[in-house]
């Protein structure tokens, strides 16, 4: 499944506050995640699979390291957990990095939300406002993230630029 989205990741020294506040707009839960994501070296984007108790996927996308809401261009294989896999993508790629996190999701309309917790860096916040179907603009999808940033009162200096991978 090919998408699109545009999104947002603050650093947060807790989690909870937010979460809190996102409860009032009665988001619905998808529920707790244990992920881990291993990255593979390659040559173009970025390339992870995703291990959850939720989320099962194979995800390649690109976009830029850039701080504040930016576009991701994303193509996603939902599959079922299979050492195989990643034994395959380990011998032809070679592993770049493992990132393990607890992962809150949520949902509002096409507007996702993680309250993460990442082992060895901390607490984060993610909004991705994604696009499925060709049927939304980037603006659109600009102007849902920044209505969250702003319900959230989020500063600007709390904006990351890159992926968890890159900051192992």
């Amino acid at each position: 499944m090919a998408a699109r989205n545009f999104e947002f990741k603050v650093r947060v020294n807790e989690t909870e506050s937010a979460e809190k506040k996102l409860l009032t707009l009665n988001p619905l839960f998808i529920g707790v995640d244990h992920q881990t994501d291993t990255y593979f070296n390659v040559k173009r984007g970025r390339l992870k699979l995703r291990e959850g108790n939720v989320e099962n996927a194979l995800i390649h996308y690109e976009r830029a390291d850039t701080a504040g809401a930016k576009q991701s261009d994303i193509i996603l294989y939902n599959c079922n957990p299979n050492p195989a896999l990643k034994e395959i993508l380990s011998l032809h790629f070679g592993i770049k990095t493992v990132v393990n996190k607890i992962r809150r999701i949520y949902f509002i309309d096409n507007v996702k939300f993680h309250f993460d917790e990442v082992k060895n860096l901390g607490y984060f916040i993610e909004v991705e406002a994604i696009d499925r179907e060709g049927g939304l603009s980037v603006g659109k999808l600009r102007e849902q993230c920044q209505k969250y940033f702003e319900f959230f009162g989020f500063e600007e200096n709390q904006l990351m630029h890159s992926s968890y991978s890159d900051m192992q």
